[in-house]
């Protein structure tokens, strides 16, 4: 196999040299549990403080807003079920959009099992949310809107600002998954009029197995997980300190070098994306052009099935994805794609690549001789292509 291409860092990226480091002493030397009231366990204490503390100013909030989890579905799922209970005296209706990450559409499933109501909010041809249809979709009791902040699979922006804006005319709870965008693009919980905020560590070069759920002061919500008093009452179980650790080194590393991390993604993703365009004919670009991830490109590619262009990527050393980590293994076309209007055998053809800053404009050179080969050589087994090509040569 040819040195590996790596082009899917949604799914998860390299924990950087320097958040391994600033890891490493929290597991063999200082490894005191943080709740202990002996001299030994400050330094884990003091640690946990000063990442929690990094993490709320990259937010513009108060440390004591931020809630370490296991995740970005941990902070997703405490978000809705906790708030659900906490506001179900008002009412029982929620509303998000027929794009979210799985983490939100199952537990909203869930909460529709329990006697809550759900309005799933249609988007357009770019994955955007509408908002007069979310401004028609509110009740006098709905609790809760829950919109993310950008697609995972086809990288377009939400318009967030907008969105909390409504949210907080009405007095409703406004809650947004950040897990694609958080140290990506600038957030602002305050100009965003965000109230709760999901977020997880290994989108940013971080560790796995650590995230956390922004909560505003004042908005009510009961504790997740029960048996300790860890998080402040919220959220039992003694605290992920290296994992802790790291996400705050990491997000310490996105917020300083995020202006030039984001230029020379987007010089890429403009380049691999024009390139592929040009020369693979029957191709279009699923998501926005103008806001959009810095380092999302997601092709759809007429007449062949994603997964096996997927394999013979892999074969030539290349990562890609067809959509969310969380669903490579289901044959179903991508939720996100039909909801934006491709039919089933235009989304079955779709590839999501994410570049991070370590790539190179040759790499996209390699990755765009190879999508054009492979592509040419499945619509060659073809009989769609074959019939159309039949068709349209008369």
């Amino acid at each position: 196999m040819e040195k590996m291409i790596y082009l899917d860092n949604a799914a998860t990226t390299k924990t950087r040299p320097e958040v391994v480091e600033a890891m490493l002493p929290y597991f063999t030397e200082f490894y005191g549990n943080p709740s202990s009231v002996y001299t030994f366990s400050a330094k884990s204490k003091e640690a946990v403080t000063k990442a929690r503390e990094i993490i709320a100013d990259s937010l513009g909030v108060k440390s004591n807003e931020i809630y370490f989890t296991a995740g970005g579905s941990e902070a997703d799922n405490w978000a809705l079920v906790a708030a659900a209970e906490a506001y179900e005296a008002k009412g029982k209706h929620i509303i998000t959009s027929k794009i979210e990450h799985h983490a939100i559409l199952h537990t909203c499933e869930y909460l529709e099992k329990r006697g809550y109501e759900v309005t799933y909010l249609d988007v357009d041809e770019n994955g955007v949310v509408k908002l007069d249809e979310l401004k028609k979709a509110i009740r006098p009791d709905t609790i809760l809107i829950s919109i993310m902040f950008a697609n995972n699979e086809i990288g377009t922006i939400e318009p967030i600002k907008e969105i909390g804006a409504i949210a907080k005319e009405h007095g409703i709870l406004f809650h947004t998954d950040a897990v694609q965008a958080y140290g990506h693009v600038p957030i602002s919980a305050d100009e965003y009029n965000i109230d709760m905020l999901s977020a997880s560590g290994h989108k940013i070069n971080g560790p796995k197995g650590i995230g956390f759920l922004y909560i505003r002061k004042g908005v009510k919500i009961r504790s997740f997980i029960h048996g300790g008093a860890q998080e402040r009452r919220r959220r039992a179980g003694t605290e992920n300190v290296p994992g802790i650790v790291g996400f705050g080194k990491a997000v310490q590393l996105a917020m300083d070098e995020m202006e030039e991390r984001t230029k020379k993604e987007v010089e890429m993703r403009e380049y691999l994306m024009e390139k592929v365009l040009r020369e693979v004919p029957f191709t279009r670009i699923n998501g926005s052009r103008t806001s959009r991830l810095p380092n999302n490109i997601n092709f759809a590619f007429q007449f062949i099935e994603g997964e096996s262009l997927l394999i013979k990527l892999d074969m030539a050393g290349i990562c890609g994805s067809s959509g969310s980590a969380c669903t490579s293994g289901s044959l179903d076309p991508s939720h996100v794609l039909l909801a934006i209007g491709l039919p089933h055998e235009i989304a079955h053809g779709s590839l999501r690549l994410t570049l991070s800053e370590e790539n190179t404009m040759e790499e996209m050179d390699i990755t765009a001789d190879k999508i054009k080969e492979i592509v040419a050589y499945l619509r060659e087994l073809s009989p769609l292509y074959e019939d159309y090509m039949r068709k349209h040569s008369r």
